[in-house]
């Protein structure tokens, strides 16, 4: 049987739902990381600012590895989420050579659980 994950994702938490014929599993994953504070553009960056980039990347590195290790073994996974998160997340997972596997890319708001759920559901009831 086809593993299926889909995966709502943002900056600060994850949830992954891996459909298991009528039922499904959900996981939730929580970066613990503050919002990224952007800063209006000046001729030169601050090297705290700098810092904080780096920090700031190097954390949502972390997380995306973490995250990764939930949905490597999956065939279909499909990535919902409602900023760039989804997006640089695409980029880990083609980094890491899974990229073949990604079944769909969609923005979305922020959605609850059941509703997170039945939209993997239907994604991939229409593959079928």
């Amino acid at each position: 049987m086809n593993k299926k994950i889909g995966l709502w994702i943002d900056h600060r938490k994850a949830v992954i739902v891996m459909i298991l014929g009528e039922t499904q599993e959900i996981t939730q994953m929580v970066s613990n990381m503050e919002k990224h504070v952007r800063y209006s553009s000046s001729s030169q960056e601050s090297p705290g600012e700098d810092q904080r980039d780096r920090q700031f990347a190097e954390h949502l590195g972390k997380y995306y590895d973490e995250v990764i290790t939930h949905v490597r073994d999956a065939d279909s996974i499909l990535i919902l989420g409602p900023g760039e998160a989804k997006g640089e997340f695409v980029k880990r997972l083609q980094g890491e050579g899974l990229g073949d596997r990604v079944a769909g890319v969609e923005t979305v708001d922020k959605m609850t659980d059941p509703q997170i759920v039945a939209r993997v559901r239907q994604h991939f009831l229409e593959q079928s």
